[in-house]
């Protein structure tokens, strides 16, 4: 058995980790923390889990966490994450962190993107970026795997197929993204009121969205070329779910079929992207671990639509496909 924590462990992803690790055969959840006031019951904050996990949220520092998990899943906020996790990974942790700290190439663009000095650029560059259908390889051997963003990961399992394929321009992509509203976070916010929110859709941080440089910077990698993409994301009035449509140039003359057998031969043996001929909508994937994808030749575009569950393939099943990498285990395990 694998003994694992999570740190900050009262948000909705945090919920979605501990009920998959809670039907992992190999996981024994040792440790849940919040800066909570007198220990409350985990199940007080997330009544769903009454009965099923009997553990205290304990505020304790990276060192006693540490002491009691070999990996520890750090759903802390963004610019926490990087103040705790290097005396993680000194104390001998293994680390999937949820957060944007380590997702970026270097301290400067994060400091660019959000607006505070980076504390520990040591393991920012030698952080995996945790796509597994991407980057397999490098997150089994890894000490630090930094979980993707909902909505790249929308984008990226997409668009990183055709552009690697050389069937799309790296150029002019236009990226349009729809959340539901789990994506913001449990935290109380006035745009996420429902009486703000409910039956109205809007664009948010347009043209300045924190994912843009995470898109931008992983399908440069992928594609081996720079990428120059708008990204726009819009908040919809349910509970969870992206919706994400790519407007892209095709490279010459292409069909349809040539893009769809792209994108099945990339994903052929990846067991949680779904290539589908019909148009996917978010309640196909909802409660999954999947990732549906298809494509469409309109005029002059081609259009690559994407659709996943914000809080699993957006965040928490993803992070287990990363942990069952990393400890050895079928990579499907707990997520099926």
């Amino acid at each position: 058995m694998t003994r694992v924590a999570i740190m900050g462990a009262t948000g909705y992803s945090a919920l979605e980790l501990l009920k998959i690790l809670l039907r992992h055969p190999e996981v024994e959840i040792t440790t849940v923390t919040s800066r909570q006031e007198n220990n409350p019951h985990i199940a007080m904050v997330h009544p769903t889990l009454a009965g099923r996990i009997d553990l205290k949220l304990e505020d304790l520092g990276p060192i006693a966490v540490a002491s009691r998990a070999e990996c520890v899943f750090s759903c802390l906020p963004h610019g926490v994450s990087h103040t705790i996790v290097p005396h993680l990974l000194d104390a001998g942790a293994r680390v999937v962190d949820f957060s944007a700290d380590y997702r970026l190439p270097d301290a400067e663009t994060y400091q660019n993107w959000y607006g505070q000095k980076h504390n520990d650029p040591k393991h920012l560059g030698e952080a995996v970026y945790g796509l597994p259908e991407l980057f397999r390889d490098a997150i089994a051997p890894a000490q630090l795997v930094a979980n993707p963003g909902c909505y790249p990961t929308s984008a990226i399992l997409a668009l990183a197929p055709l552009l690697q394929a050389g069937l799309i321009s790296p150029n002019d992509l236009i990226i349009d993204s729809k959340s539901g509203i789990s994506g913001a976070g449990r935290t109380p916010k006035l745009t996420t009121h429902f009486p703000e929110c409910n039956e109205s859709v809007s664009a948010y941080n347009v043209g300045r969205h924190r994912h843009t440089p995470e898109i931008t910077h992983v399908l440069s990698t992928t594609a081996g070329s720079e990428v120059e993409a708008v990204f726009t994301p819009h908040l919809i009035p349910m509970d969870r779910g992206i919706l994400t449509t790519a407007y892209c140039q095709p490279v010459g003359e292409v069909s349809e079929d040539r893009l769809f057998d792209a994108l099945r031969s990339f994903y052929r043996d990846q067991p949680f992207v779904r290539v589908v001929d019909h148009l996917p909508a978010t309640k196909d994937s909802l409660g999954t671990n999947f990732c549906d994808i298809t494509v469409r030749v309109v005029g002059r575009r081609v259009l690559v639509i994407s659709c996943l569950d914000n809080l699993i393939k957006g965040a928490a099943g993803t992070a287990v496909q990363n942990f069952n990498l990393m400890y050895g285990f079928p990579e499907a395990t707990a997520l099926r």
